[in-house]
């Protein structure tokens, strides 16, 4: 299939098909995700550069970004952080970059998910079904009662509309963020076990759910490093302590 003017691929995938934007600016390695991933199903779009995202942002609802670290002016890095303040979409970064330090700064950004370079692409795909599963509705697990509303200090959290107030104010949440608090507020005694969060991620999965509890906590908590609300229940998972 060859990529229209848009850069994306004009047939195949379904309408309801999840988009996927892919930013590198790497041609090569665009061209072959485009292929790879649309032949799995996925709509595609590409961009070569953080700029070019973002216009194609302004236009279109992608369900995903698979964003390169690495980019000439304005790098991965940035425009995940911005992206994660000013759109709800789920992001999986790509760096040739291996080092610990590089991983948690990307996972810091708010970002779903991080790979390094050279990868496998089925890996790939099972990473973003991951992360869409992730990100879709939070559906009531077997044994819970579903609550419309649950309270904890002073903020208060509407799990039908997934919405924070604290008091009377809105609190901005990432998708991944409302997608905690509704697992958290739907849980008996609020206590979630952890593969639970991971969602079947693996080691990086975990890795990545503690970057983000850490993210939702500096939103709730008083002091996040001794945390009131959100909680870690050793051995099982995180609680968040309902009034």
């Amino acid at each position: 299939m060859t990529p229209d003017a848009r850069g994306q691929t004009p047939a195949g995938p379904a309408d309801d098909a999840a988009h996927i934007l892919v930013v590198d600016d790497d041609s090569r390695i665009r061209s072959l995700l485009q292929r790879f991933l649309a032949a799995r199903g996925f709509r595609v779009t590409v961009a070569g550069d953080a700029a070019e995202a973002r216009r194609k942002l302004e236009t279109i609802a992608f369900d995903l970004l698979v964003l390169d670290v690495m980019m000439p002016g304005e790098d991965g890095i940035s425009l995940a952080a911005s992206l994660t303040v000013s759109h709800e979409v789920g992001i999986l970064l790509l760096t040739a970059r291996a080092e610990g330090e590089d991983r948690i700064r990307g996972l810091e950004t708010g970002a779903d998910d991080y790979m390094t370079k050279p990868f496998e692409p089925r890996e790939l795909v099972l990473r973003i079904q991951n992360i869409l599963k992730r990100r879709a509705p939070a559906a009531a697990a077997p044994g819970t009662t579903p609550t419309r509303r649950v309270a904890f200090g002073r903020f208060s959290f509407d799990v039908a509309r997934g919405e924070l107030f604290e008091r009377d104010d809105p609190v901005r949440l990432t998708e991944r963020e409302r997608q905690l608090l509704t697992l958290f507020a739907r849980a008996p005694d609020g206590v979630v076990a952890r593969e639970v969060l991971v969602g079947g991620d693996g080691a990086v999965g975990e890795r990545t759910v503690d970057v983000q509890i850490n993210r939702l906590r500096r939103k709730i908590e008083d002091d996040p490093s001794s945390p009131m609300f959100l909680q870690t229940v050793r051995g099982v998972g995180y609680r968040l302590r309902l009034d």
